[in-house]
């Protein structure tokens, strides 16, 4: 009997165990199918940390300028016209004369386009814009990200005042060269001297008539132009934020007023310095049989205005830049921060 009964006793521990086993399995299985997951098949990693984790940090960087550059392109659009128009003043502009020279103000400019083309002719060359500014800002932060990333400095106050003047110069001239076709159609667009139907229709009219060197005409005087600006203008907005209190700069409410502020401050004073090689890039893209170098426009803008046609269009210049930059830098900022870039 005792035989027996051990006998029974581990049989009943070995059901025992078998059910439980059996009971861990079912559970299991329902956890499985509850999840949304086949039975037995491996619960896969968190999506969402994984995709995360999957982007380039210069991919991150890239989309956060594309985005940043989207709404400031839109919004300043008529600012970057105004001052096309103003360095080239010879489009039947209505305006006082100052020793039998046509003096084209920016209101002037503003209510003959209004009176011309509508308040939609304000946004005449949105697509080019957007075409260059939208891939160019990305192209620029990314670019920037990577190149910070190689000298190990993971943010921008990291940055000495040479190292951002370089860094900035390096960024833009790398933007600059890739999309120097779509700078030259976004002129000629914006200038009113040329009607082209579309974008692409433009890229065949300009290589059928004037091939590859019509496409990069005034590439000097758009690097000489771009790249200083953004080396300035990194250099202005590092050394800027650097002198604001830590606090400010990490109180949630107070950040994008400071990047913005630094931002309109370093946009100023770059905008300014770079304005003569903005006018010679003007020229040249504009009519590029009458000004086939730098030289030469620059002698026919001092011959005609004096110093003073250096800095034609300055003022909507100014303002687009500034506000753009300044917009485009804010919204880059809280951006990374939020996608963990900071």
């Amino acid at each position: 009997m005792p035989k027996q009964i051990d006998g029974i006793s581990e049989a009943i521990k070995i059901n025992g165990k078998q059910s439980v086993t059996r009971q861990a399995s079912v559970n299991n299985d329902l956890g499985a199918l509850a999840d949304g997951w086949a039975i037995d098949t491996t619960v896969p990693l968190d999506l969402k940390k994984s995709a995360d984790k999957d982007y380039h940090p210069v991919l991150k960087a890239f989309l956060a300028g594309s985005f940043s550059g989207t709404f400031s392109t839109i919004l300043f659009q008529p600012l970057d016209l105004v001052k096309t128009r103003l360095q080239n003043p010879s489009q039947h502009v209505v305006a006082a004369t100052l020793n039998g020279r046509i003096q084209p103000g920016m209101i002037t400019i503003f209510a003959n386009i209004i009176r011309q083309e509508q308040i939609a002719g304000l946004w005449r060359g949105m697509v080019p814009s957007i075409a260059r500014c939208v891939p160019g800002v990305g192209l620029y932060f990314s670019s920037l990200h990577w190149l910070k990333a190689k000298l190990g400095k993971t943010r921008s106050q990291d940055l000495g005042a040479l190292e951002a003047v370089t860094l900035g110069v390096v960024a833009r001239t790398m933007s600059g060269v890739a999309l120097i076709p779509i700078t030259v159609i976004k002129t000629r667009y914006e200038s009113g001297v040329y009607k082209y139907n579309s974008l692409g229709g433009a890229l065949k009219a300009i290589y059928k008539a004037e091939g590859l060197r019509g496409l990069s005409c005034g590439l000097g005087p758009t690097l000489a132009r771009d790249a200083p600006f953004s080396g300035l203008y990194l250099m202005f907005y590092t050394q800027a934020k650097q002198s604001v209190p830590k606090e400010w700069k990490q109180s949630p409410s107070a950040a994008s007023v400071v990047h913005f502020s630094c931002g309109i401050l370093a946009g100023i004073a770059a905008s300014l310095a770079t304005n003569p090689a903005d006018v010679l890039k003007t020229k040249m893209q504009l009519y590029p049989d009458k000004f086939p170098n730098a030289f030469s426009a620059a002698l026919y803008v001092q011959q005609t205005y004096g110093i003073r046609g250096y800095f034609k269009g300055a003022v909507p210049r100014m303002l687009r830049r500034t506000l753009m930059a300044a917009m485009a830098w804010t919204v880059f900022e809280e951006i990374t921060r939020s996608i963990g870039l900071k």
